[in-house]
C-alpha cells in the first residue's frame, strides 16, 4: 500500500523514551528493561514515511542520550527530524511500563521536559511552503501553557495551501491539572478530526458521528473509531461507514496512530471516502499483527486486493501475522 504524492506532512508533538522490563517478576524487582521510544505524532510520521509519503516530524528532545536515541529511531524510519530543536538544558521526556501479574501501569516522566517547552516560535521556524498537512493531537495541548499556544496557533494560523488535523489522543492523566475543554475549540479549528468514539464520549459526553457533527460544524472530515467494529467518516450530511478487518491481535497498542496514517496517506491522495478508511484499517492491521508501534506495512499482495474489493470480500477477510509477509 503505498501513496507516493506531491507535498509533505509535517508531524508536530512530544516522542518519549520508553522504558519496559525485559524479565517477569513486579516491577520494583526487575533489573533489567528494555528501551524503545513513544510518541504518537512520531508514529503516525513513521507509517507515513512506510507508506511512501514524505513526512518530518517536528519537536523537542533534550541533549542527552535519550534524546539522541529518540532522533535515532524516528529518523531511521525515513523521516525528516532536522527540525527537532535539541534543547541543552531540559531533559528528554520518559515513561516506564511497570508490567507486572495486576496490569501495565504507565508512569509519565514528562514535567519540565524539552517538548513541554516548545511554544509558538516553533511555528514561525517552519517552512511550509511544500507541505500538503500539519498533523497534531491533543496530548501537545496538556503538556504546558506554551504547547497550548503552539497548538492554537498550529490551528487558527491562515493556511498557506495545506491542511490540519487533530487527533483527540485523549489521555486524562495529562489533563488533572489543566481543562480538556479546550479540546472542542482545537478539534472544531482542525481540516481533519480523528477520534475514537470512547474518547470522545470521555471528553464531549458522545462518540455517535451524528451528534459529534452537531458538536464540531467546523472541520470538512470527522472520522469516528469505533475499535473493532469499524469507523464512519462524516464529510457535510454524509456518513460513510466502513466495518474493520478481523484480525489475529498480536499486540494492541500502536493501532490508532497507525490507522490515522493510513486514512491521512489516502486523504491526501484523493481516494473516496470508503477507500480512505479501508487504508486506516489496514494500516491498523499491521500495527495489530506485531509486538512494535511502527511495524512494516502489509505486503501489496494483500493490500490491493483488499483496497477494492466488493463488501462481501472484504467483509470475509481475516488477517494473520503471515500476512505481514510478501507473497513470492
Amino acid at each position: 500500500m503505498r501513496f507516493e504524492q506531491a507535498g509533505g506532512v509535517v508531524c508536530l508533538g512530544e516522542t518519549m523514551v520508553v522504558l519496559v522490563p525485559a524479565e517477569p517478576g513486579p516491577a520494583h524487582a526487575v533489573r533489567q528493561w528494555t528501551r524503545a521510544i513513544g510518541g504518537a505524532e512520531s508514529n503516525v510520521a513513521c507509517h507515513l514515511a512506510r507508506l511512501g509519503v514524505t513526512s518530518s516530524w517536528v519537536s523537542a528532545v533534550g541533549a542527552d542520550a535519550f534524546g539522541q536515541a529518540v532522533l535515532d529511531g524516528v529518523g531511521g524510519a525515513g523521516v525528516d527530524v532536522s527540525a527537532v530543536h535539541v534543547d541543552p538544558e531540559r531533559p528528554t521526556g520518559l515513561y516506564v511500563k511497570e508490567a507486572d501479574a495486576s496490569g501495565s501501569p504507565v508512569r509519565y516522566y514528562r514535567r519540565g521536559s524539552a517538548a513541554s517547552a516548545m511554544g509558538p516560535g516553533v511555528l514561525g521556524a517552519l517552512d511550509l511552503a511544500d507541505v500538503r498537512l500539519v498533523h497534531v493531537s491533543g496530548i501537545t495541548a496538556a503538556l504546558s501553557d506554551t504547547c497550548l499556544a503552539l497548538l492554537r496557533d498550529v490551528l487558527t494560523a491562515p493556511r498557506t495551501g495545506h491542511l490540519v488535523s487533530f487527533d483527540l489522543n485523549w489521555r486524562p492523566a495529562l489533563w488533572r491539572d489543566r481543562d480538556p475543554a479546550v479540546l472542542r475549540d482545537l478539534a472544531n479549528a482542525a481540516d481533519v478530526v480523528l477520534a475514537g468514539a470512547d474518547e470522545a464520549e470521555a471528553v464531549w459526553g458522545t462518540g455517535d458521528p451524528h451528534e459529534l457533527r452537531a458538536l464540531l460544524p467546523g472541520p470538512a472530515s470527522i472520522v469516528v473509531k469505533q475499535g473493532e467494529k469499524g469507523a464512519t467518516l462524516v464529510e457535510g450530511d454524509v456518513h460513510t461507514y466502513q466495518r474493520a478487518l478481523r484480525v489475529d491481535v498480536v499486540e494492541p497498542v500502536g493501532a490508532g496512530d497507525a490507522f490515522a496514517a493510513g486514512y491521512l496517506a489516502a486523504h491526501l491522495a484523493g481516494n473516496p471516502p470508503a477507500r480512505r478508511l479501508r487504508a486506516g484499517h489496514l494500516q491498523a492491521a499491521a500495527a495489530l499483527l506485531t509486538h512494535e508501534d511502527v511495524g512494516q506495512p502489509l505486503p501489496a499482495s494483500v493490500t490491493g486486493p483488499l483496497l477494492d474489493a466488493d463488501e462481501p470480500t472484504w467483509a470475509a477477510a481475516t488477517l494473520r501475522a503471515g500476512d505481514l509477509r510478501e507473497t513470492p
